[in-house]
């Protein structure tokens, strides 16, 4: 079978970053095939050059044999080309329909130009969403819909242009299992009708439970194409990072000397009116706790009290067994407490700045605007963090937006560190970067417990948090339904969230 899409010795270059060398891609009808690679392997750079938001620098495309080379996403698409990205790029203040055939809008009237025709917009809606087995009224504005739905919208509004090549790229981050599942459901239906599928994920599981065919990059550089049923999960991970991984650190129950000491940090049924029901919670020196619980479960809205970002009307938090009050995340620092935040290009990074100035936010905001951190000082310390932490940047000064997640996450972990928390509070932390770097990330989250620090982390993957967790705590229905000793498994937890009340 002839590939459907081909590119063959593809290289981009920005100044000082050789993006792609000769980079190849076959993609064919009727398979879903995955784009694997860490952070900064190359995957974003080459979906722009096939989308037609970068031009290529050297190489050839060819789409049905013919050779291509899209100037623009629309031209793109008008090739047959759509793209569904990580965050939903539709216009949530419009309804589904219009989102669907925004800028196509069928229309009637002379000459069939004046006049949208608003009944066949929602009929061809409405049979397209029911090519993915989705019933919604297409006349309600998109933001009343689920995330979930969202994506399934814009799945959509690609099927609408007779797409014959569909790219996803991270579709699955914002998403529930069951929702998850429902997705990779639509795409073997969508592969049985014989569409070519790029699927670009980080979660190894995904990639095995709906791929036919895999392509690894690493550095920019093609490393081979597999068919997923003779490459194991070990081989792929050894073709991402160059080398076989070391066995990972776990977390243990704590000793009964840390179990019985002192809490550092103590909620009593703190809680806040319409987020979180009224929570106990102990978070003490040299111990990970973990948050499970699933999406809605009050995790986040968890860390957000203990870092003053929402304000409590229930209970009290207590620091060394005096209570305090949060109006600001400005006294969270100031009692040693620091904060990654689930969404970490929105409430994290400053993707304008450095990455020395993004390290340095947190100690500068804690001395105050009237103390400036000498440019000397942020720079020798972020070259330290930099070395520490492995983060891959061309120098201390670059913008960190021009960083991958993985290194992104690692210099907010850096910013954090800078400061010398006693509770560090991790809300997804290894959410969108690569195996390697979440390994790199995990096992600094137990470095730094082991030299005392508290670490509150939380997570959707539960694998994750029972293996770094010397306790957890459970969330349902955003209350605390439990704790868990360290070393319990998944299903405790699952057991636990599950439970009747």
């Amino acid at each position: 079978m002839d590939p459907v899409l081909q590119l063959s010795g593809i290289d981009k270059q920005f100044v000082g970053v050789h993006a792609l060398r000769g980079v190849s891609l076959r993609l064919f009808a009727g398979e879903v095939h995955a784009l694997m690679g860490q952070n900064g392997a190359g995957k974003s750079t080459l979906i722009k050059v096939l989308t037609g938001v970068y031009g290529a620098d050297a190489g050839e495309m060819r789409l049905a044999g013919q050779a291509i080379q899209p100037g623009s996403p629309l031209e793109a698409q008008r090739l047959g080309i759509s793209t569904v990205y990580q965050e939903v790029n539709l216009c949530p203040n419009l309804s589904v329909a219009e989102n669907i055939f925004a800028g196509r809008y069928p229309r009637h009237g002379a000459l069939g130009a004046w006049r949208i025709d608003w009944a066949r917009m929602a009929a061809q809606s409405r049979e397209l969403l029911a090519r993915l087995n989705l019933d919604i009224d297409v006349t309600r504005v998109l933001s009343s819909f689920p995330v979930a739905v969202q994506q399934m919208v814009a799945i959509a509004r690609a099927l609408s242009v007779s797409a014959q090549v569909l790219i996803l790229d991270e579709p699955t981050s914002s998403l529930d299992d069951d929702e998850v599942q429902r997705l990779f459901a639509v795409l073997r239906q969508l592969r049985g009708e014989g569409m070519a599928i790029l699927f670009v994920t980080h979660f190894l599981e995904q990639v095995y439970a709906v791929s036919d065919r895999i392509t690894v990059l690493r550095n920019g550089q093609f490393v081979g194409e597999y068919l997923a049923r003779d490459l194991p999960a070990p081989a792929l991970i050894a073709a991402m990072v160059g080398r076989e991984l070391a066995a990972q650190a776990a977390a243990t129950e704590p000793v009964e000397a840390l179990r019985s000491a002192a809490p550092l940090i103590e909620a009593k049924g703190l809680g806040q009116r319409g987020q979180l029901q009224p929570i106990d919670l102990a978070l003490r020196a040299g111990e990970v706790v973990g948050l499970g619980g699933l999406l809605g479960s009050g995790r986040t809205e968890l860390a957000r009290l203990l870092f003053g970002l929402a304000a409590a009307d229930q209970g009290e938090l207590q620091v060394d067994g005096r209570a305090v009050k949060l109006n600001s995340p400005a006294d969270a620092v100031a009692l040693g407490i620091g904060l990654c935040p689930e969404d970490r290009k929105t409430d994290g990074i400053v993707a304008e700045l450095s990455v020395r100035e993004n390290i340095a936010l947190a100690l500068q905001a804690r001395q105050g605007l009237f103390k400036f951190l000498p440019v000397a000082e942020q720079m020798q310390m972020a070259e330290r963090f930099v070395a520490a932490l492995g983060i891959k940047t061309p120098h201390v000064d670059t913008p960190i937006g021009q960083l991958s997640g993985g290194n992104q996450q690692k210099a907010l972990l850096a910013r954090w560190l800078a400061t010398a928390p006693r509770l560090l509070i991790l809300d997804e932390p290894t959410r969108g970067i690569d195996v390697a770097a979440k390994q790199e990330i995990m096992d600094e989250i137990l470095r730094l417990a082991g030299e005392g620090m508290a670490v509150l982390f939380i997570s959707s993957e539960m694998n994750e948090v029972v293996r770094v967790s010397n306790r957890i705590a459970v969330l349902r229905d955003r209350r605390k339904v439990g704790e868990l000793p360290g070393g319990s498994d998944e299903h405790a937890v699952y057991h636990l969230i599950a439970a009747e009340t």
